[in-house]
């Protein structure tokens, strides 16, 4: 990973309030136990690939055999490709799934700006070079959150090329913010041992981590070891570097089907949501997960690929 600088700070870990803001901090750098569906999961390890993609690498982990339709995943800002890691075994029986890191996350090169229009270039980059649109069958992209823009305008400008593409629990810019920079560079801390940098781990935006095991599996895969301790893998310039444009137009008018997928406790208001299903096409339906917050994959991993499959039932073709 190129142009690594982290600032280094005296970090002494602090009592937080809710197991919200440090959902691990009660485990003290132990692994939280996790039921047998999810060590099953585990245990079924995807081909990891490092790609050239537009000039730099990307992270990409792929399940299944490639003579199996595809399905492409599609983590949110700051995380990365193994987010999927509980969810893809449970399609990689019928599918071929890959997951990538996008630019400057995971284990992703780090890049001097990022924006939607070259994260849609990216996904479809590797969509191509992992053989997902090789099969008779279309592939399908599911994006979580910020992949949301890119996964709309992927329906705009690739439509013809995919099966469909689930939107699950993404907002979007409205057009008077177009071209907004988010400004808070916000520098990594350097955390002198592992049981310190996962205790500070939690989702943003903040909520429960029920599933104590996952949000653990998430943490140490976001983690890197440097010289003085242990940091966030992503580009600490991220969100400095990172140019959000609306993608309201195009929403209007994809061309291959779309699907929504929220949480019943999600980020993105009723009031958001409502505006969004009257913008896309009629038939784009629009599922709500119960007891589930923004990180669906998380909370409520069986329903969420329950949901999954039944939308690749219904788009069978």
């Amino acid at each position: 990973m190129a142009n690594q600088e982290f600032q280094q700070t005296e970090m002494p870990l602090q009592q937080v309030s809710g197991d919200e803001r440090a959902p691990l901090a009660p485990f003290m750098g132990a692994i939280p136990p996790g039921p047998a569906w999810f060590d099953k999961a585990m245990a079924h390890t995807p081909d990891e690939q490092t790609l050239t993609v537009n000039g730099g690498t990307v992270e990409t982990l792929v399940w299944g055999d490639k003579r199996l339709p595809g399905i492409m995943l599609l983590h949110g800002n700051a995380a990365h490709a193994s987010v999927w890691r509980p969810v893809a075994p449970f399609l990689a029986g019928s599918h071929r799934v890959v997951a990538f890191s996008w630019p400057g996350m995971g284990g992703s090169g780090w890049r001097p700006k990022y924006d939607l229009s070259d994260y849609t270039d990216d996904l479809i980059c590797v969509a191509e070079q992992t053989g997902l649109f090789d099969q008779k069958q279309k592939p399908l992209i599911v994006a979580h959150s910020v992949a949301g823009g890119p996964g709309v305008l992927a329906a705009h400008r690739h439509g013809e090329r995919l099966r469909g593409v689930v939107i699950v629990d993404s907002g979007f810019r409205a057009p008077e913010n177009d071209h907004r920079v988010w400004s808070d560079p916000r520098p990594h801390h350097i955390y002198p041992t592992l049981q310190d940098a996962l205790a500070r781990f939690r989702f943003a935006p903040t909520q429960p981590a029920a599933n104590a095991f996952i949000a653990d599996m998430i943490a140490r895969r976001s983690l890197i070891k440097v010289d003085s301790g242990w940091t966030w893998q992503f580009d600490p310039a991220l969100w400095r570097r990172l140019r959000l444009s609306s993608v309201w137009s195009e929403l209007a008018e994809p061309h291959c089907p779309m699907a929504f997928i929220s949480g019943e406790h999600s980020k993105v208001t009723h009031g958001l949501m409502d505006s969004i299903m009257a913008h896309v096409p009629d038939e784009s339906p629009h599922i709500v997960i119960p007891d589930a917050h923004h990180h669906l994959m998380v909370d409520q991993p069986l329903a969420f690929v329950a949901v999954l499959r039944a939308l690749l039932a219904s788009w069978a073709c």
